[in-house]
């Protein structure tokens, strides 16, 4: 796929790029029988209810494996393109060019593939309203060369694009930013190949660990625009070494489908008419369901026990981290997630973290993504809440 230039925001259809939070943000969760499938797309659109024109951003969870060869984020990232092409009045080449589209594959255990559709309306006048409602923005990356996947190459564009996705959702302070998904490349042997015949030398040679490698370093390039890390200990060498530099905002999930990164910030700003708030925390480890429930009382005032109903009514989606922990332990015991050679680590840590915080909140078409390198502390991962407002 050829990406846009480093930095650059891409509007939603319909919508002036016009940054600023005076915008109206929506979203759907939308259920599908397979990763092709936009029939419950489609129907929202036949009631009037969703306007593809508007739409932005889409963030999806295939039930593919989520490693290497998981080709099932290729397909509904290929089958939204053809979709909204139509739509936008464009081709489907054209459709990346203009609308977000993040797809992570793997929905072990009680995860439900879905996909969480976002539009986005300016407005003439901010709206009036006190409080701060949910803003979106999204921007991309240029295309990275197979030697700068994992690197400072990967960390410093990757903050640019942040930085441009701020100011396309119209958010001044970073401390407004609660989450921010990117999807970004791996090495395949083709790529690895075409490096090494040019006498560059890549992070690794290994395609799967390559996925961390890329990860890890989106992540931190996400730590450096929302200030979260010392810009001065970002090293090549630090990339999936140095766990003490990690972001509590950061989502980065890698395939095989695009050579840039693609990044969707998530936040609040006041002017925005959204019907949506979002707010965040970081689980400490895989069974840390405290930090939810937390953050539910803190950030919206639902108890999870006494509230249930009303959390299950208003709830669009949670947006999680997961990870094995490194050192394998959980809790001072230990795990064989990484020691299973039949089942990968990630499978296993979305499996878990998804039942976790689906207990929690009574849900299972939850966006749960595996690999949480540099994203929370090791073992853990940051976690957002999109909640309607009454």
């Amino acid at each position: 796929m050829s990406g846009m230039n480093a930095g650059s925001g891409a509007a939603g259809a319909g919508t002036p790029a016009v940054p600023g939070s005076a915008q109206r943000v929506d979203a759907w969760r939308v259920p599908c029988r397979g990763p092709g499938d936009l029939s419950a797309v489609q129907a929202l659109i036949d009631q009037g209810a969703l306007v593809a024109g508007d739409i932005i951003a889409v963030m999806g969870k295939t039930e593919g494996n989520g490693c290497v060869n998981d080709h099932t984020r290729d397909f509904a990232s290929s089958s939204w393109c053809h979709f909204l092409a139509p739509h936008l009045g464009c081709s489907p080449t054209e459709v990346e060019q203009r609308v977000a589209l993040v797809m992570s594959g793997g929905t072990e255990g009680v995860l439900s593939p879905h996909f969480t559709v976002f539009t986005r309306r300016r407005l003439a006048q901010p709206a009036t309203h006190p409080d701060k409602r949910l803003v979106i923005g999204v921007a991309q990356t240029r295309d990275f060369l197979p030697e700068e996947i994992g690197r400072t190459a990967q960390i410093d564009a990757t903050a640019q694009a942040v930085h441009a996705a701020m100011r396309d959702a119209g958010i001044d302070h970073a401390d407004d930013v609660h989450f921010v998904q990117i999807k970004c490349p791996l090495l395949t042997s083709a790529k690895l190949d075409e490096a090494h015949a040019r006498g560059a030398s890549t992070a690794t040679r290994d395609t799967y660990e390559s996925m961390g490698y890329s990860r890890g370093a989106s992540a931190l390039g996400i730590a450096l625009a929302l200030g979260e890390v010392d810009p001065t200990r970002l090293t090549d060498a630090a990339v999936l070494s140095d766990w003490t530099l990690c972001s509590a905002r950061a989502s980065a999930s890698a395939g095989i489908e695009l050579d840039r990164n693609i990044v969707i910030v998530l936040g609040e700003a006041a002017g925005s008419d959204s019907p949506l708030r979002i707010a965040h925390t970081v689980m400490r480890d895989a069974l840390d369901a405290a930090s939810l429930r937390r953050l539910l009382r803190e950030a919206f005032d639902l108890d999870p026990e006494r509230d249930e109903a009303t959390i299950s009514r208003r709830l669009l989606n949670l947006l999680a981290k997961a990870e094995a922990s490194p050192d394998g332990r959980v809790r001072g015991e230990r795990h064989t997630m990484l020691n299973d050679s039949d089942i990968n680590a990630t499978r296993h840590a979305r499996a878990v973290v998804g039942g976790v915080l689906g207990s929690v909140v009574g849900a299972s078409a939850l966006y749960v993504s595996g690999g949480a390198e540099h994203q929370g502390p090791p073992g853990g991962g940051p976690v957002a809440v999109l909640l309607r407002t009454e």
